[in-house]
């Protein structure tokens, strides 16, 4: 019996990256050896193992048969006769699929190191085309891992499982999982560019692939086509650190614009609401988390008036702070407001301009937040109907006069 650390901690290592986890293959023990030797099992599909001390996963050496279409079509066989390159062999990428042993040699049969050395994404064999999970795990790579370009041979094979309809059986809570994860990397525009380029954007996420081509107004949006906009923008608020729901707003804010009709171009009157309805149909369909759906369909509703916030009055900024429910969520319009600077920033020359819009709005929300609404409807307790307005009167009138002294 063999143990080798595998896959993503090997590959972590020789980039001289920190290695979050480590995933170890058995060669040569069967289940009852594990067992006897205090692992717990924890694999449903094939015999899987936490270490009784340290509970890092071992996974028994196994190959694997495609059965059906789609992801979870696999018929997998762990046996104690199955060798370390048969198990390496049936990984997605090269740069995946080498193993350090106990000594520390590493061994690399697919020619991984290589890859990494020429920062390379090749695929190992033609398995890779059975699993359609992968073309979303090497797009999440390249969002990771940045400077790393697709092999043409696999970015052809990546289209060939496209066009065979792979990419359609894929269940929209791992197409989530994986986008999720990939707009959380340093790059997730690349994530967007390797899933263009195959042709599987187009059907995992057709309200965000059709706004390439779409032109904007060239004073506004210096860089033109809205698709690189929407890139610039989520890459922005991958750079300021951003969590997952403001980068899920900044993706998917001006989905409107790809439904605008061409003799309306450059100019999207109307957008956001358009934006809208499609943000909650993407949300709906992908079963995206609900703070990153209210998120996402505030942005792309409010984002036009939250860049038109200096010249709003006290008035409309007290109904949008109402509409926006900032009162009782700020957190969430605090999170809007970061989207929108990402909006603003996400724009060729852009990057460095201030945005002073979110600066105002967060500072007439503080001022209405000081009116004490019980304290109103305490002094209208026998008109009890004229409560709300006095409470939107209160706020506009705090308001006005923090924007008046600059505070």
């Amino acid at each position: 019996m063999k143990t080798y650390v595998v896959g993503g901690a090997v590959r972590d290592a020789l980039l001289g990256l920190p290695v979050q986890d480590h995933d170890h293959v058995v060669v040569g023990a069967t289940p009852e050896q594990m067992l006897a030797a205090g692992f717990t099992p924890v694999g449903k599909d094939f015999p899987v193992f936490l270490h009784p001390e340290t509970h890092e996963e071992y996974a028994l050496a196994r190959t694997e048969r495609k059965t059906a279409p789609g992801y979870k079509g696999f018929l997998f066989h762990a046996d104690p006769d199955v060798t370390l390159e048969q198990d390496l062999i049936r990984r997605d990428l090269t740069i995946n699929a080498m193993a350090r042993d106990e000594a520390g040699t590493i061994v690399d049969p697919f020619g991984g190191q290589r890859d990494l050395q020429a920062r390379v994404f090749r695929h190992v064999s033609p398995a890779f085309a059975e699993d359609p999970v992968r073309i979303l795990r090497l797009a999440r790579f390249a969002a990771r891992f940045d400077g790393f370009t697709v092999a043409p041979e696999t970015e052809g094979l990546m289209r060939a499982m496209v066009d065979a309809g792979e990419v359609d059986a894929l269940v929209p809570e791992r197409v989530w999982q994986e986008l999720s994860r990939g707009l959380m990397e340093r790059r997730p525009s690349r994530m967007f560019a390797v899933l263009r380029a195959c042709g599987a954007l187009a059907r995992i996420l057709p309200e965000l692939d059709a706004l390439w081509g779409v032109p904007q107004p060239e004073k506004h949006h210096p860089e033109v086509d809205t698709g690189v906009h929407v890139m610039m923008v989520v890459d922005t608020a991958a750079a300021c650190g951003y969590p997952l729901p403001v980068r899920v707003a900044a993706l998917l804010h001006d989905l409107g614009k790809g439904v605008t009709a061409p003799e309306e171009w450059p100019k999207h009157h109307g957008h956001e609401g358009r934006s809208v309805r499609l943000v909650e149909q993407v949300c709906k369909r992908l079963k995206i988390p609900n703070d990153c759906r209210d998120l996402a369909v505030m942005t792309a509703r409010e984002h036009g008036n939250v860049g038109r916030a200096l010249a709003l009055r006290p008035n409309t900024i007290v109904t949008l702070l109402e509409r926006c429910d900032a009162f009782r969520k700020p957190q969430r319009f605090a999170g809007m407001l970061q989207a929108c600077e990402c909006d603003h920033r996400g724009r060729l020359g852009f990057g460095e301009r201030p945005f002073p819009q979110a600066g105002h709005l967060q500072a007439a929300l503080d001022a209405a937040r000081s009116v004490n609404a019980g304290d109103v409807a305490r002094g209208l307790a026998d008109n009890p109907s004229r409560i709300p307005e006095a409470v939107h009167a209160a706020r506009v009138g705090a308001v006005a006069a923090a924007l008046a002294t600059g505070n």
